[in-house]
């Protein structure tokens, strides 16, 4: 494993670094997590490799293996991992960030910061581990099977990586160098050596432009940090696929099975009683006189009494259905997911949703630690001073949850009312909006009511000096 102090140690020898970078990739693909999160990848686009890759053998007498060519091979690879891992980044990071500062999102590349936020989680989610580079006014996502982190060996902190991708083999190799000074970009040709693509440059640049020279760079300045993020999945530091991944391909496996047995046991079968002198071909010939015609004539014997009969096949189906319940079902607990089709029917209380959540909920604290992290880190290197919250995305029993509150609304202040009321309804970004309308309001009534005491006291002011003009 090569780390960061290794990089350091290398010193400027650029000879020696461009083969550091080639041998860290490779260090990099040939680790356990890279070829899990690899794997993670295809589940998350339902492509199970284990069904993908799985072959139907024939054993002959002999005891050898064969390819079965003619039996049905259904390869159904199901959608669990991808519901879980989209339930849970969206019920967190769903709604968007709420920062503390108004001005902090836009500083962050405002709506974008939230798509790049959705962005990183899920890959961190499939991956085991994603990554958030802090580029001056926005943030850029790197999955783990495309970065090559670099540790400091004494604190454990991130103090270099190296971003990689190729198309395919026949391609150019593309690499940057990430380092706490710079970011130097490198290109392997086909058959060609690692060389620079361009030097290295600092992270924040003021360039100018002109027709004559073009770019060029006036000056530049690095970050206080490291200026990249990890952002860990969960605690375990491991990719969501490990907790259920046997459990998906005992599913698959089970449903891949039970759809071949359904296609073989369609076909219809024939057995002819005493016609012994047919052989293979004339079997042949009545086969597809039966597709053409639907109809045939069965070879003659000495008794006279040749018969076809046809045949199909019932496949037991009833132990199948059950496991494939029950995996399921175990799928939704170690998940720790939401089955939503426990409270999608009938009238069910806010009670049994609140428990319903509950396992979701302590699965996404735990991711929400993370999270939080990797938001405060950014913040740090940017030098951004503010508070970050997260609301979750909950089906909820509305009327309900309104009705609890209006009761309790003569103890309770207008503007919690509010802003609770518009949470409800799914209208946050309204609760500012609207609480600035009800104190207009107010200052209006008020005022209101000011003109109107002002006017009768000017109408009694009046009558009163009526009354002394007269008895004078």
């Amino acid at each position: 494993m090569r780390t960061y102090n290794d990089l350091v140690a290398l010193g400027d020898n650029e000879s020696l670094r461009k083969d550091f970078i080639i041998s860290a990739i490779a260090d990099h693909k040939a680790t356990p997590e890279y070829k899990i999160a690899k794997d993670a990848e295809m589940y998350i686009k339902t492509l199970n490799p284990t069904i993908m890759e799985y072959k139907k053998l024939l054993y002959t007498i002999t005891g050898e293996a064969v390819p079965d060519n003619f039996s049905a091979n259904h390869k159904c690879a199901s959608s669990f991992f991808k519901r879980f891992v989209t339930q849970e980044n969206q019920y967190l990071l769903g709604n968007g960030a709420s920062f503390g500062e108004e001005g902090t999102k836009e500083r962050l590349g405002g709506e974008d910061f939230d798509l790049q936020l959705q962005k990183a989680g899920r890959a961190a989610l499939v991956g085991g581990l994603s990554f958030g580079f802090a580029n001056l006014d926005h943030i850029e996502v790197f999955k783990y099977t495309e970065f090559k982190p670099l540790w400091d060996e004494e604190d454990g902190s991130l103090k270099a990586g190296i971003r990689y991708w190729q198309v395919d083999d026949t391609k150019p190799l593309r690499a940057t160098l990430y380092e706490l000074d710079g970011y130097t970009e490198y290109i392997k040709r086909k058959d060609e050596e690692l060389t620079i693509l361009k030097e290295k440059r600092p992270y924040q640049q003021i360039v100018a432009k002109s027709e004559v020279d073009g770019t060029e760079i006036l000056e530049g300045k690095n970050y206080p940090t490291f200026p990249i993020i990890p952002l860990w999945g969960n605690p375990e530091h491991q990719s969501e696929l490990v907790t259920i991944r046997s459990q998906i391909d005992a599913y698959d496996l089970i449903k891949s099975g039970f759809a071949n047995d359904l296609d073989d046991a369609s076909m219809i079968y024939w057995t002819i009683s005493n016609a012994g002198g047919m052989d293979d071909v004339d079997l042949a010939q009545f086969l597809e006189r039966m597709k053409v015609v639907k109809a045939a004539v069965v070879g003659d014997d000495a008794s006279g009494n040749a018969k076809a009969e046809a045949h199909t096949l019932d496949v037991p189906y009833q132990s199948r259905e059950a496991y494939l319940t029950r995996l399921e079902a175990d799928m939704y607990k170690d998940a720790m997911a939401l089955d939503t089709t426990q409270i999608a029917a009938g009238q069910v209380t806010a009670t049994q949703i609140e428990a319903a959540y509950e396992p979701l909920n302590e699965k996404v604290d735990m991711f929400e630690y993370c999270v939080l992290e990797f938001v405060y880190g950014i913040l740090d290197v940017l030098g951004i001073d503010d508070t970050v919250s997260f609301v979750r995305s909950k089906m909820a029993n509305k009327a309900e949850e309104i009705n609890a509150l209006l009761a309790g609304a003569e103890y309770l202040s207008q503007e919690y009312i509010t802003e609770k009321l518009l949470t409800i309804l799914g209208d946050i970004d309204k609760i500012e909006e609207v609480l600035n309308q009800i104190a207009d309001d107010s200052m209006s009534r008020m005022s209101g009511g000011n003109d109107e005491e002002n006017l009768q006291e000017s109408e009694e002011n009046l009558q009163e000096e009526d009354i002394n003009n007269e008895v004078g």
